[in-house]
């Protein structure tokens, strides 16, 4: 809605609405909008809150996870220079140095310990049995890139990932961790793998060497990530101690391989961990191809959790995992919406305490208007003595009423004194009007008889000069057509149509002078009344202004549903359409459409008849020739005299019908154009006289 149009909305409320607009728009937008950015900071910032906490978590977990690759790269120097080891080994004692490599493996919590010769033949290992540690069976060491850098002094814990072959190559006892079956999860990347077989190992080298620091052999030792519950729960534990997480929140972590979940303590139902499910393509875009640190709420495996994602590099710099922290979100979510519903709630009780206030207050001055207001429009209706009595406020409203009941009680009196003399000059007046009425009637009755008298004069040397006129011209056509018709003979039958049309032309052409003696002698011209189809006339005066037709660019549109006969003479019918035709004819010459149209109707009397209507699509009739159409003389022709309508409503007045004339607009058709609608009787009229 436009400015002007809400400032004209405003300027036509009542006060008691205006009031009421003042008093609670506060209540009703400013409230609310306040309302709304409260949510909506503190709905972002609770939600920051969680993803800082998370973030935190994760650099717990991320300064575990490197401590425990620092210590498998320490344990594992320790061991290499440890004097137990290098009297073994000087021993060659196969069997009680795979006892010290098991001793050592149970010691640092790692998952294999080999020992290699300097050529890569595997001198011991602590997974072997005593059977081939007493043999010292030795096997060729697993592929040289295994091993960062060969050089002393270099880092020597990192994180790898190996193919199955690498792996059982160095502890072929953690065959059962590897080849994690894949579990289809929602959201997932598109794969073709079924299974996962590769390893993700925390692994360190480091040489043995002698007193003078020469290499006397490589050791090598590990921790396989795949399926390592102790070290996830770990993990968890020091991120989520118990009881550090409110509202029964549960924290859970996760390492994965790519993006397969390969150690979790995250449940997929009951006891069952989710190991073998996989993280959704969104954070594996984000972290493992742009590298980026995923922080924001994630649906894992089963349910919402506010999660922290990073990436995982090897010796190499390449991403090869993901290290995740998360704690289930619904408690938090259904804490914040307490929170925000209580907010909601208080503002809403603090908006009905005001608003109650605000109408209170607004009523103690809207209601004195109001009243002062109904008392003017009962004293306006006619109750002179309604006032509008004393009001509780003594403020300037107050003052004001009692004026208005002062100035109410001046104005009865005036107008007690004014009635009084009006009544006695309304006595005076209506006699005089009732004297005055009397001779105006008597002079009304005496013009309309002479308005009458002139008209039928005029009409009667209008007649006689027509019929002198045309009578004479008339006769000499129809004695030359029968002399046509004598003379040829035989030869006369190719044109014997055409000479009968001349015929009943002129036989017509003498009923129309006949037809105007008849509004001097009505009494002395009544014509043959009979049955008639009004479809089969109005066929055959179609036929009669055919050639006016051929010559325009109108279109004929029939609508002849009428099925009943009238009771009226046909050739006055047939001289009522026609005159009709020519005028909507007339009304369209750059062309258009005639639609003629037929229907059975019903009076207000029950008497059943025909409704014909002639309708065009021209200019249609102005307001003036609405009132004067049907008047004699009358035209906006050139070349009229004004006889044509008003013979012809005389001609269907005469059989009890009538003649009505509009627009089409005015009965809400989207075309334009005039509609003359004649209404006939299917009875005859039975005292035609009286209707001419």
């Amino acid at each position: 809605m436009s400015t002007r149009g809400l400032r004209l909305r405003w300027q036509h409320l009542s006060v008691r609405h205006k009031l009421m607009a003042l008093s609670l728009l506060p209540l009703v937008v400013v409230l609310p909008m306040l309302v709304a950015a409260l949510m909506l900071w503190g709905s972002s910032a609770y939600d920051r809150l969680l993803i800082t906490k998370v973030r935190s978590d994760l650099a717990v977990a991320r300064g575990y996870f490197g401590q425990v690759l620092a210590e498998v790269g320490t344990g594992t120097q320790a061991l290499a220079n440890s004097h137990s080891l290098h009297l073994e080994l000087a021993a060659q004692e196969p069997l009680a140095l795979q006892q010290e490599l098991a001793h050592a493996r149970q010691r640092l919590g790692f998952d294999f310990v080999n020992l290699y010769a300097l050529d890569g033949q595997l001198l011991s290992a602590s997974w072997q049995d005593t059977a081939s540690a007493s043999t010292g069976t030795g096997t060729p060491m697993a592929s040289p890139d295994l091993t960062p850098d060969h050089r002393p002094g270099a880092p020597n814990a990192q994180l790898q990932l190996l193919n199955q072959s690498n792996l059982l190559a160095l502890a072929p006892h953690l065959a059962p961790r590897l080849n994690i079956p894949l579990i289809p999860t929602q959201s997932a990347a598109p794969s073709t793998r079924s299974v996962e077989d590769q390893a993700l190992v925390m692994l360190a080298s480091h040489a043995v060497t002698d007193a003078q620091g020469k290499p006397l052999a490589w050791l090598r030792a590990g921790v396989l990530l795949n399926q390592n519950l102790a070290l996830i729960d770990h993990i968890n534990h020091i991120v989520y101690p118990e009881g550090s997480l409110p509202l029964g929140s549960v924290g859970t972590a996760t390492l994965f391989l790519d993006d397969v979940r390969v150690t979790t303590n995250v449940r997929l139902f009951q006891d069952r961990r989710a190991i073998g499910t996989r993280v959704s393509q969104a954070v594996r875009e984000a972290v493992l191809v742009r590298g980026e640190t995923w922080l924001d709420r994630a649906f894992v495996v089963n349910d919402w959790y506010v999660s922290a994602y990073e990436p995982l590099h090897n010796g190499q710099g390449v991403r090869v995992g993901m290290l995740y922290v998360g704690y289930l979100e619904s408690p938090f979510r259904q804490t914040k919406y307490g929170i925000l519903g209580l907010i909601v709630g208080i503002f809403a009780v603090a908006m009905v305490l005001a608003a109650w206030l605000s109408l209170r207050w607004a009523r103690s001055i809207f209601q004195p208007v109001e009243l002062m207001n109904r008392t003017m429009q009962q004293v306006q209706d006619g109750d002179a003595a309604a006032r509008v009595g004393t009001l509780p406020q003594q403020d300037e409203l107050g003052a004001l009423a009692n004026h208005l009941d002062q100035l109410l009680v001046a104005v009865d009196d005036k107008t007690r004194t004014l009635q009084h003399w009006g009544q006695e000059l309304d006595a005076k007046v209506t006699e005089r009007t009732r004297a005055l009425a009397e001779s105006h009637q008597s002079l009304a009755q005496a013009q309309a008889q002479l308005v009458k008298s002139e008209k039928l004069a005029a009409i009667g040397q209008l007649t006689a000069s027509v019929a002198h006129e045309i009578n004479n011209p008339i006769a000499v056509m129809q004695g030359n057509l029968d002399l046509v018709r004598e003379t040829l003979g035989q030869q006369a039958l190719p044109i014997a149509p055409e000479l009968k049309l001349m015929d009943q032309q002129i036989e017509r052409m003498r009923l129309i002078v006949t037809q105007l003696l008849q509004y001097a002698r009505p009494n002395d011209y009544a014509g043959y009344v009979e049955a008639v189809n009004v479809n089969d006339a109005l066929a055959s005066s179609l036929v009669l202004v055919e050639h006016l037709l051929n010559h325009t660019h109108i279109r004929v549109q029939r609508h002849w549903q009428a099925s009943q006969a009238v009771h009226i003479n046909r050739q006055e019918l047939q001289q009522v359409l026609i005159n009709l035709m020519i005028n909507a004819i007339q009304a369209m010459p750059e062309g258009g459409v005639l639609v003629l149209r037929t229907v059975d109707q019903t009076d207000a009397q029950g008497c059943s008849g025909v409704l014909i209507e002639v309708c065009d699509t021209g200019a249609g009739l102005s307001l003036a020739t609405l009132e004067r159409v049907f008047s004699p003389f009358y035209t906006t022709k050139n070349d009229g005299n004004g006889l044509g309508l008003w013979i012809s409503v005389g001609l269907v007045e005469r059989y009890g019908g009538g003649i009505r004339a509009g627009n089409r607009r005015d009965r809400g058709e989207d075309s334009p154009g005039a509609v003359f609608t004649v209404d006939l009787l299917c009875e005859a009229a039975t005292d035609a006289e009286a209707l001419i």
